[in-house]
């Protein structure tokens, strides 16, 4: 690994790191140039591992040497310089001591999403990076093969959802479904039953859903809606059935990354 010192802030080679709290000169943002950002050791050793093109790392020298076997053999420019110069260039402090900035991987389509799957989410108006941050984490952590955005949904690979998923983003596949909710009708063909998760007093216990898998429904499709309204009413009328989360009295409703956890973990439990 060939590590390049600077301590010019002004360097044009760290651009694509440059004023990432300046929301119309973010790498990442609408109208940006689309970067994915990782930040810290763990996502950044994601980064590298992922379809993603790795373009540059930024870092002090310690986290960038903890680095050093990852990118082994790899020619991605990796800069040194102090925490002050890195905190000037990128706007704020990092105490994670290292980002690394690459281009995004061509989109996946619904239907490789979908490919060889068991059990999948699939996202309606899901609008807060960190929720879907962490709700990519946990889809990871719990077996989820894969992630459908409906309307609404903010961008998995926004630097915030980035960091809050660890980097699972880059590891959980994940692709836009249009004609909403008609789009639905694929899952339904790939012998999928989609499940709406909602609050309702009439849906169905996840339990019940989360029982003995059959022939018949084996795949499941899990579907979220937003985090303050939840589904619309036509996302729950193009689903095969509702289904509840039980919960205690005088609580009516989940964040929607933990109530994903919870449906995540009783479709593991499936035989």
């Amino acid at each position: 690994m060939a590590l390049i010192y600077t301590d010019d802030e002004a360097d044009e080679r760290l651009d694509d790191f440059r004023d990432l709290t300046t929301a119309d000169r973010r790498p990442d943002r609408p109208g940006g140039r689309g970067l994915v950002i990782a930040e810290g050791t763990v996502v950044v050793r994601r980064l590298l591992a992922s379809p993603y093109p790795v373009r540059a790392l930024l870092g002090v020298e310690r986290r960038l040497r903890e680095l050093e076997g990852d990118l082994a053999g790899l020619a991605v420019p990796a800069y040194v310089t102090s925490a002050d110069v890195m905190a000037r260039v990128v706007g704020f402090h990092l105490n994670r001591g290292v980002l690394a900035v690459a281009d995004r991987a061509p989109r996946s389509t619904p239907e490789q999403v979908l490919e060889g799957a068991r059990v999948v989410a699939v996202l309606e108006g899901v609008g807060d990076h960190e929720n879907l941050g962490a709700l990519f984490r946990n889809a990871a952590a719990l077996g989820v093969d894969g992630v459908l955005l409906g309307p609404g949904c903010a961008d998995p690979l926004y630097r915030r959802s980035v960091r809050v998923s660890m980097g699972n983003v880059l590891r959980v596949p994940f692709a836009p479904l249009p004609d909403w909710p008609a789009g639905l009708d694929l899952l339904r063909s790939g012998g999928f039953r989609v499940a709406a998760l909602t609050p309702r007093p009439d849906a169905v216990d996840l339990c019940e859903l989360s029982g003995p898998a059959e022939a018949e429904g084996d795949r499941v499709a899990l579907l979220f809606g937003s985090e303050g309204h939840g589904l619309s009413d036509g996302a729950l009328a193009a689903a095969d059935l509702a289904v509840r989360i039980p919960m205690a009295g005088g609580v009516d409703s989940l964040n929607v990354a933990t109530a994903a956890a919870v449906a995540f973990y009783e479709m593991g439990r499936r035989g």
